[in-house]
């Protein structure tokens, strides 16, 4: 057994590892159960008739259209080989259904057929475009492009958007994340939204764990318990290591934000009344080591929704990972197809070659043994939208129909079916992180890591 873990399915599962104290629950100002949770402030700023700003579970405030569905863009990005995405002032996804692979990840070569063509989908039937009435005007940062058909398209900041059809109600954001991938990962999507209140110097971003709060340089944000409020303890020698966030004499309060005099004409930021500071330690950005301390913890603006109830957390080599009741860890699958779309194929109603590939050599149930889905027990429910219960047919990885014999009922995160491996044979193993292609980036499992700063570590 590995001396760094806990099995958190087996305590009273507080929407916390049980290795974090209960100030990352009132840092936050967060109730785990989602009760009363309290969303992430946003600068407001002028939208299109019908628009609306949405609170979402994941990525914060984002934009939505007339029925509420989160608004997407394809940024520009350099792949391995050749670009892909929306250049400004354009769209890239189109009404042709693609056939053939793109190339633009070497060593794969271009003009290989794509798996299940005659279900395959166009871009814009996977990723809707929001279209522009013919008398619509723009409006702030909104503008409008005129699409290869001529049609009129709503942009923000130039950025075409899209709506996803995964996304079935306002807040959902399945379609993709904002969350930071690594470099050889698909070309996905990113949801949109205003930008977040917050004083200059400071910035939000999203990971797994929840909405976390940064410095313009891109370094972690952390509150001491040994701290009042608006009444900073850390002086002397602590101010070495722990470097609290000094406000200008100019500075002033905004929402959640405020300023105390902590020495004689020397004033800190406070953040929902608690003083906020950098750690001379933190190796590198986005860290969340200075948690490691103990007393100290990440600020998170709004908290990622806790997984179903008995399941877990536990430390291991690679950070923090969700594990089951039982302590084995859960394994998320990653997959983009290499078209010209870069559409996904990591969910149920996307082509399950590329996984059946990945998981069993093509063999249905060779998958099943080696990565078993983690099955729902009879009449399981989330308290979340993020987590969900969906049935499958196991044989083919697609939505089951209606009452099919053998259907299967699985926990999914993001709508996507997680799993466990077989591989992994007691509590804390990690044996399947990082199978199948790019180390399981393009196309393969990855452990459900909740620690981003590891989540590009090569261990």
């Amino acid at each position: 057994m590995r001396n760094l873990f806990y099995i958190a399915g087996a305590i009273a599962f507080l929407g916390v590892s049980a290795s974090a104290s209960a100030a990352d629950i009132t840092s936050t100002g967060f109730d785990p159960a989602g009760a009363g949770i309290k969303t992430e402030a946003y600068i407001s700023e002028p939208l299109p008739p019908g628009f609306s700003v949405q609170a979402t579970e994941l990525e914060g405030p984002v934009f939505a259209d007339e029925q509420g569905h989160t608004l997407y863009v394809w940024p520009f990005r350099q792949m391995r080989v050749s670009t892909t995405g929306d250049r400004d002032g354009t769209s890239a996804c189109g009404d042709e259904v693609t056939t053939e692979t793109a190339g633009m990840m070497s060593p794969y070569p271009p003009g290989m057929k794509l798996p299940d063509l005659d279900k395959r989908k166009s871009c814009t039937a996977i990723w809707p475009p929001v279209l522009a009435k013919d008398d619509a005007k723009p409006v702030g940062n909104f503008s409008i492009i005129t699409r290869p058909d001529g049609k009129k398209q709503w942009a923000h900041d130039h950025r075409a958007l899209y709506i996803s059809v995964l996304d079935k109600q306002a807040g959902d954001t399945f379609g993709a994340t904002t969350r930071r991938s690594a470099g050889d990962g698909p070309a996905e999507r990113e949801a949109v939204g205003p930008a977040t209140a917050v004083p200059p110097g400071f910035l939000v971003k999203t990971t797994s764990r929840g909405r976390i709060l940064l410095n313009e340089k891109h370094y972690s944000i952390y509150v001491s318990d040994q701290d009042g409020a608006e009444k900073s303890n850390c002086t002397g020698s602590c101010t070495s290591m722990w470097q609290p966030a000094i406000a200008s004499a100019l500075s002033q309060p905004q929402g959640e934000w405020t300023t105390f005099e902590r020495s004689p004409g020397v004033r800190q930021w406070a953040f929902r009344k608690r003083p906020v500071y950098t750690y001379a330690r933190d190796t590198h950005t986005w860290s969340q080591q200075g948690t490691d301390v103990s007393g100290w913890h990440n600020v998170f603006t709004q908290v990622t929704p806790p997984p179903p109830k008995g399941f877990g957390y536990m430390n291991n080599e690679v950070g923090e990972s969700v594990v089951t009741p039982q302590g084995m860890t859960i394994y998320l699958y990653t997959c983009g197809d290499d078209s010209k779309d870069q559409l996904a194929c990591d969910h149920p109603g996307s082509p399950q070659a590329y996984r059946l590939a990945i998981c069993g050599g093509g063999k249905a149930d060779r998958c099943l043994q080696r990565w078993p889905y983690v099955q729902a027990a009879p009449g399981a429910t989330s308290t979340s939208r993020v987590w969900s219960v969906i049935t499958i047919d196991p044989m083919t990885g697609l939505y089951a129909a209606s009452g099919q014999p053998g259907a299967m009922n699985v926990w999914a995160y993001r709508g996507r079916p997680v799993y466990t491996y077989a591989g992994d044979k007691e509590p804390g193993d990690i044996n399947g992180n990082k199978t199948g292609e790019f180390n399981g980036k393009r196309n393969g499992f990855n452990a459900f890591i909740l620690r981003d700063d590891f989540f590009d570590a090569d261990v």
